[in-house]
């Protein structure tokens, strides 16, 4: 349904202001909290966040909280999306270059905020690579069992640096990041930054709860995630939901391992998922899986496993909308 007259003139109204086609603009590159918003258009928080709600009462963005702070991106409908991109392409010739300068500068400010993160975590990370297969051979299997692309849309949960998207990304007309910590997004957004991928959105969000339409991705990307999970089966609900038909969840996990020490190291609440319980959590889900590829450690370790499912490309959305 498209919009109603009085929709498109509310929408129109709550653009035709200077500031706000500013931020229209700087929104149409990624999403953006208040503060750095407010550090862009060199104005006062108050001030910018009264712009931010008339847009978000007319439909052209959305806010999303994030702890102490509040993030705000274009409005996902299609409807909206079209007006916002018709107005900023008029605008074209006048897209506010002195912005986008103080946005490349809060990008790299990202950066290096995220390169000390990194270097924080990256002694556990490496422990914990260590235990099991390389990443190069997890990855090469990956890809084999994902197929070459390309694809419309990739959605990767709990994306955390963001390796699946630099993957991936150059293969989809656009990707989608969820996780649910701030800093492991920013270093998902320098690196997404260094790939040089543009078509890439990097969002605040809940693996059991994504707020993304049913159906709308032909590639889902679980990628060491489940056994952080109090409840992985709906996790894997969630993730299937997202699955259009014809599309593809792909889940990788340690398979079943005696480790106790993870839980108290490296916080695991699952010692790894059997072939059996994954699968058939993926047919419960409306997905038909494939046999599950095993890749054993190189030495003593940890079995990473792939498990890949399709949603039949007859099948309608009914049990999908189900777990909405």
């Amino acid at each position: 349904m498209s919009l109603t007259a009085d929709q498109t003139v509310e929408a129109l109204r709550a653009a035709g202001e200077p500031t706000r086609l500013r931020i229209l603009s700087l929104l149409a590159g990624e999403e953006l909290s208040v503060m750095e918003m407010s550090r862009i258009l060199d104005q006062s928080q108050p001030r910018v966040s009264r712009h931010l709600k008339l847009m978000t009462d007319a439909g052209l963005i959305e806010r999303f909280p994030d702890g102490a702070r509040v993030y705000y991106r274009l409005s996902h409908d299609a409807h909206a999306r079209r007006l916002i991109d018709t107005v900023l392409d008029i605008l074209a010739d006048d897209a506010g270059e002195a912005d986008h300068r103080r946005l490349d500068e809060v990008r790299k400010d990202r950066e290096q905020a995220a390169e000390s993160y990194f270097e924080q975590i990256a002694p556990q990370w490496d422990r914990l690579r260590s235990l099991y297969v390389s990443e190069a051979a997890v990855e090469a299997a990956l890809e084999k069992a994902v197929g070459p692309g390309p694809f419309k849309r990739v959605v990767d949960l709990g994306t955390g640096s963001g390796r699946m998207l630099t993957l991936f990304g150059k293969k989809a007309k656009m990707s989608v990041g969820l996780d649910l910590s701030q800093n492991m997004l920013n270093i998902a957004r320098a690196n997404v930054s260094k790939a040089g991928l543009n078509k890439v959105e990097l969002r605040h969000g809940d693996i059991f709860a994504t707020r993304l339409p049913a159906g709308s991705a032909d590639l889902v990307i679980v990628h060491q995630v489940l056994h952080y999970l109090a409840d992985p089966f709906a996790a894997v609900a969630e993730a299937a939901r997202l699955v259009c038909p014809g599309g593809r969840l792909v889940i990788v996990d340690f398979a079943p391992h005696d480790f106790e020490h993870m839980r108290e190291a490296h916080q695991h609440r699952r010692l790894g998922f059997a072939d059996h319980e994954i699968n058939g959590w993926l047919t419960d889900s409306g997905l038909t899986p494939s046999p599950p590829i095993a890749l054993p450690p190189d030495n003593e370790g940890l079995t990473v496993t792939i498990w890949t499912a399709e949603r039949p490309v007859n099948a309608s959305l009914a049990q999908a909308r189900k777990t909405a």
